[in-house]
């Protein structure tokens, strides 16, 4: 063998290591150019927000617990899912929100304390938005103005969920009640 096959013989693998590499990294790449990621804000954040933006979104609330095994599914399998991250991050002002969180919450001149009861105690202000019904997840729609449209308990997949999302999302609750619009197979 001359000493010039034996080059290219010793490049070969390198470059299939190269190609190998960049393929790689594309795949890797076009996965975070498709992942989504949700922006979630305080509820003060999001209240300052509404109050001061130009053009107002509305708000959305995902009330959880660090226990609830439902809220974990949630986050992992509907609001990572990148469409409905990016409706929801568009058309909204995504809020987490701890149903036992300890810190007081400020709402339309009212302040909202935590209350210890029970094995693990509630939040007021999470309380007030389920209607006193504490179950988790609940996620919870509030117009431009903050007032409410509508709480939903329990998990949703992505495809309900982002169904649910569009109703308020896009004001179509105003012109339709929710069963002739979930009836038309909704898009």
């Amino acid at each position: 063998m001359t000493k010039k096959s034996k080059y290219i013989k010793m490049n070969i693998p390198f470059k299939g290591f190269i190609k190998f590499s960049s393929t790689l990294f594309l795949v890797f790449l076009s996965f975070s150019m498709n992942a989504q990621e949700v922006k979630w804000l305080s509820w003060d954040e999001a209240a300052k927000l509404s109050q001061t933006d130009k053009n107002p979104k509305k708000i959305f609330i995902d009330v959880y617990t660090d226990w609830c095994g439902w809220c974990k599914k949630m986050d992992k399998d509907t609001f990572q899912n990148p469409e409905v991250a990016a409706y929801m991050q568009e058309n909204f002002y995504m809020v987490k929100l701890d149903g036992e969180g300890k810190e007081p919450i400020e709402f339309k001149g009212k302040t909202f304390k935590f209350v210890p009861s029970g094995r693990n105690g509630y939040h007021e202000f999470a309380a007030a938005l389920m209607q006193g019904k504490l179950s988790y997840p609940t996620t919870i729609f509030l117009d431009e103005n903050m007032n409410m449209l509508s709480p939903v308990p329990g998990y949703q997949k992505p495809e309900p969920f982002l169904n649910i999302a569009k109703y308020f999302g896009e004001n179509i609750y105003k012109e339709k009640d929710w069963k002739a619009y979930s009836e038309q197979g909704s898009k």
